[in-house]
């Protein structure tokens, strides 16, 4: 049986989507109805689909993915907000086969969750718990936050959007600057821990 009881998540998921975001900039840009957006957007399929391919750019095991740009704010309503491309490898070959053959399934997937994350952050995007969950390893957003909190039990933030906003249940960079005021650390040596 399909768990549907929370539809704002497939609608907040669905927002992510290339194909939205062309039609949102379309409605509010344009002023055009859904109904004209999407007519354009299949137009531009039709026109445009042989320059699509950028398969030269990315490597076996890559794939390119919208996330919300690390330029939006907390306040700022998904449909709003800014989406960049980025690539992500899912599949780094010889490398996760090692992972996977020393750590297991678990470990593997804590390596390619802490990987994801650091690429989309590099390249200017913010992964969400739900991103990760539902749409990249395909597993329960519980087993993402178990990983999660696992990373930070050693230390290791994950910069994700709910951390660096500030946003839900998450770790922030400020617990951690006030837990080492705490322990008597000056300002700059604080600075220089967290930097």
């Amino acid at each position: 049986m399909i768990n549907n009881s929370s539809l704002q998540k497939w609608d907040r998921l669905k927002q992510k989507q290339l194909d939205t975001q062309f039609v949102n900039s379309l409605i509010q840009g344009m002023n055009c109805s859904q109904f004209e957006a999407k007519a354009i957007l299949n137009a531009v399929y039709e026109t445009y689909q042989p320059f699509f391919d950028n398969s030269g750019a990315m490597k076996p095991g890559q794939i390119l993915f919208e996330v919300v740009s690390i330029e939006n704010g907390a306040q700022k309503k998904l449909s709003d907000c800014k989406m960049v491309s980025v690539v992500l490898t899912l599949d780094a070959g010889e490398e996760d086969l090692q992972v996977k053959e020393h750590q297991g399934v678990q470990g593997l997937r804590r390596h390619r969750l802490q990987r994801i994350v650091n690429e989309a952050f590099q390249q200017g995007g913010l992964l969400t718990v739900e991103d990760i969950a539902n749409r990249l390893l395909n597993c329960g957003e519980r087993t993402v936050c178990r990983d999660i909190k696992a990373f930070k039990d050693q230390d290791i933030v994950l910069p994700l959007r709910s951390v660096i906003r500030d946003m839900g249940k998450s770790v922030t960079h400020r617990s951690k600057i006030v837990k080492e005021w705490l322990s008597g650390k000056e300002y700059t040596e604080i600075a220089r821990a967290i930097s």
